[in-house]
């Protein structure tokens, strides 16, 4: 009996590579124990593999999408690579499929596989559903393979392959065998090196039977190695579509058996009609004498087009409140919401839209896609890239970009979420072009101050003025909008020294617009005074803490959304029976084609210390060639703001 299950033991690895017909795991997959090439990573992609081709079922053309893969996992945060979901489309009429769905987990000799049974669907959404599993036994060390297939009736979902994830890739393949009653757009997106590119033509390798005949087949296949993981959380970036390593697909000619076809890459032109007489979009943009009649009754003409405009925008932002939805694809109602004083993105700019209009200021909707979304293609109409629109309207020779759903954007100033390179202007008078979305210029914050020491109270008082302008303005007031006053004195607080109070707070209304915020405190830094001397750090408020970019390299760009300066200056009166014993030393240091400034000063001056200290990034988009400057940049900035010290004793 014991021979027997000893041979039982012995033979399991043997019948689950049998049964489940997986790469074999190899000594060298077992001893990993760190990925060299990333040795933060949790896991790794040791190989991965996907096959797509169409077949017939029961006289039905299916996309049929085979996934494999072996992962290694080497700690705990690892774990999650064992959860797996597989989304699935679905609309009315059909639904895709998954199944011939395998799992193991290999632990040395001890294999575990995926139960049946463990395998779950959920609905998620209008058109969406995923099936799901967890692999089971999952260990330190452990390699884990699991391979499915997907049925899809949906041609046009070819979706391509991503190359690169959230961990590293040693290898991953990309195969497909597409056949020429089917044309797709292909692109390669990231910037990473194939390693494999094949194409080639087989003949006669797809029949449908029923007396068609067979059509040749395109062979292709694309191969990676030693795939870096993409860090979503990585600051100041789009969204990651843009850069991740990837090959998309989109379905551009289907050549129908009976000779004729049917076009799926559109040209503008087309869009452009289409977009005129779609219930949604272009008959919601001629609800002409409704809002002629709100113009009217809510007296919003002024002195000028830009006054009038002014007005127009602000009645709108005050009147609508922003459900939170997008909402440009469908169900956009303008009359009823504006009625309701309620609605999506689109319903709140194309009410915009049309009351400009309605007082004479020309002004055509823009599709755009926001930062999160990705950026549009530009080599053919992909109305799918677009999630969101605003309004463009030209007056005295200027352009303005409007979106009226944030309360606190003023006029010109898109929100932050809007900051996506380029848009569509979607003109049905001409024909839609591209536009650049350019953000403002004037963002800034200064800080100018002055303090007195007293050697008496053992303390240093001051008065702290502080102006924020542009999106820094914008930023400011979405923080005051936030937080109760004393909860926000207290953040000041609490990023400055232990010692620090601010008194006698005020928000200087009378001098704050919409693109400026005006505050100013006294404060108060208690036992300054140690020993007759005075150490003290004389960047008394801190622009920010840490560096933004700690990772050793970056292979995608920065992108800050606009350009900004930071910029402040502190007067230190010293007294008399005190002296300056040691000063910071000044810096000075330029980003590459001067598009960021970096400039600090302390200098003393009849018995005053003067510090000045100014960031400016004049550029908001960087390369990421740059990224090295940009990191000692900032880490110089930092330390700067951190270590700067001054010592101050008694005669």
């Amino acid at each position: 009996m014991r021979l027997f299950l000893a041979l039982i033991f012995i033979l399991a690895p043997l019948i689950f590579n049998g049964q489940y017909n997986f790469d074999k795991v190899t000594q060298s997959d077992i001893n990993l124990k760190v990925y060299e090439r990333d040795t933060t990573a949790n896991a790794v992609v040791l190989t991965e593999k996907g096959d797509f081709f169409f077949t017939v079922i029961e006289r039905q053309i299916f996309l049929i999408k085979k996934y494999s893969v072996k992962i290694k996992i080497f700690n705990e945060k690892g774990f999650e690579q064992a959860n797996v979901m597989i989304p699935l489309y679905h609309n009315e009429d059909s639904r895709e499929k998954a199944y011939d769905i395998k799992g193991m987990t290999n632990n040395g000799l001890i294999k575990t596989g995926l139960n049946q049974k463990d395998i779950y669907q959920e609905e998620e959404g209008e058109n969406w559903s995923y099936t799901k599993f967890t692999l089971p036994n999952i260990q330190k060390g452990s390699i884990i393979q699991y391979s499915y297939k997907i049925k899809t009736p949906f041609f046009f979902n070819l979706d391509g392959w991503d190359f690169q994830t959230d961990i590293p890739k040693i290898y991953s393949e990309f195969n497909a065998k597409i056949p020429g009653t089917y044309y797709y757009n292909r692109s390669l997106y990231g910037g990473l090196p194939l390693v494999v590119k094949e194409n080639s033509i087989k003949k006669t390798c797809f029949d449908v039977g029923a007396g068609y005949p067979a059509v040749d087949c395109e062979i292709i296949k694309y191969a990676m190695k030693n795939i870096p993981a993409f860090n979503n959380e990585e600051e100041y970036m789009l969204a990651p579509s843009n850069y991740l390593a990837r090959l998309d697909f989109e379905l551009a000619t289907h050549y129908r058996y009976d000779g004729s076809k049917k076009q799926y890459t559109k040209t503008w032109k087309s869009v452009d009609s289409e977009f005129k007489k779609d219930k949604d979009i272009g008959r919601q943009l001629v609800k002409n004498s409704f809002f002629t009649k709100q113009f009217e009754e809510n007296n919003l003409q002024g002195n000028s087009d830009l006054e009038t405009a002014n007005n127009i925008f602000n009645f709108v932002k005050k009147h609508f409140r922003w459900n939170g939805k997008y909402g440009i694809y469908k169900n956009i109602r303008v009359k009823e919401a504006f009625n309701e004083k309620v609605g999506n993105i689109g319903e709140i700019n194309i009410s915009l839209i049309n009351m400009l209009n309605a007082a004479d200021i020309t002004t055509n909707l823009m599709l755009i896609s926001t930062r999160q979304n990705g950026l549009p293609k530009k080599s053919q109409p992909v109305i799918t890239d677009f999630n969101y629109v605003i309004a463009k309207t030209e007056i005295g020779g200027k352009t303005f970009l409007l979106d009226a759903s944030d309360k606190i954007n003023s006029f010109g100033f898109l929100p932050f979420r809007c900051l996506n390179h380029y848009g569509r202007v979607m003109d049905f008078k001409e024909d839609s072009y591209w536009y650049d979305i350019v953000p403002q210029n004037k963002n800034k914050v200064v800080i100018r101050g002055n303090a007195t020491l007293n050697p008496e109270l053992g303390e240093i008082t001051g008065k702290i003025r502080e102006i924020n302008q542009g999106y820094n303005a914008i930023a400011k007031y979405k923080i005051l909008k936030s937080k109760t006053e004393s909860e926000y004195l207290d953040d000041i607080e609490g990023s400055t020294s232990s010692e620090f109070f601010i008194d006698d707070y005020k928000l200087e209304k009378e001098r704050s617009t919409d693109k400026l915020v005006m505050q100013s405190y006294d404060f108060s830094i208690e036992n300054a005074l140690k020993d007759g001397a005075i150490y003290l750090n004389p960047i008394l408020i801190k622009f920010f803490a840490k560096n933004p970019f700690l990772r050793d390299s970056r292979n995608f760009p920065i992108d800050f959304g606009y350009p900004y300066t930071y910029e402040y200056n502190l007067t230190i009166k010293i007294p008399e029976e005190y002296k300056l014993i040691s000063l910071p030393e000044n810096k000075a240091i330029a980003l590459p084609n001067n598009h960021g400034i970096l400039d600090f000063k302390c200098l003393e001056n009849n018995g005053q210390l003067n510090v000045r200290f100014l960031f400016q990034l004049k550029n908001y988009y960087f390369e990421s060639e740059n990224y090295e400057a940009l990191q000692a940049f900032f880490n110089e900035a930092v330390i700067i703001q951190k270590n700067s010290l001054v010592n101050i004793q008694k005669i």
